[in-house]
């Protein structure tokens, strides 16, 4: 009998998703970028089956338009990383985490941030999956 192979990326735990932002939800801009409104277009990096709505959550990178801000962003295509949802999630220790609004921070599509500074709370899993957040946050939840 032939020993059975691991899974490719076993080794990383898999983290559970909740539906909490979905193609044409609003999203506030959570630095100070010039943006200050965004809609989600498309969610980088998901595959799902097909006529099934992608969903992104917290840590995720988006695909957004800007809908209100500075006229040179306006209409603009960018890429953002979520960093609240108000959609509650469950966290691996069990509790449960729901912030006030949905919230995002401009990237470059190398996950580096385009602005310098970030408002408010960001959730601990935006932290852990992007580094270069980290160095721009003053309250992690």
């Amino acid at each position: 009998m032939a020993a059975k192979r691991a899974k490719a990326g076993a080794a990383i735990p898999r983290r559970r998703r909740v539906a909490g932002i979905i193609n044409g939800t609003r999203l506030v801009v959570a630095d100070n970028s010039g943006a200050k409104e965004v809609m989600v277009m498309g969610i980088i990096g998901i595959k799902t089956r097909l006529r099934r709505i992608p969903f992104a959550s917290v840590g995720d990178m988006v695909v957004v338009t800007v809908k209100k801000g500075t006229p040179e962003l306006k209409g603009q295509k960018l890429r953002a990383i979520i960093i609240r949802q108000k959609k509650p999630f469950r966290r691996p220790d069990g509790t449960w985490i729901a912030f006030e609004d949905n919230a995002c921070v401009l990237v470059n599509p190398d996950g580096t941030p385009k602005a310098k500074e970030i408002r408010g709370p960001v959730a601990r899993e935006a932290i852990e999956r992007w580094p270069q957040i980290a160095n721009m946050v003053t309250i992690v939840v």
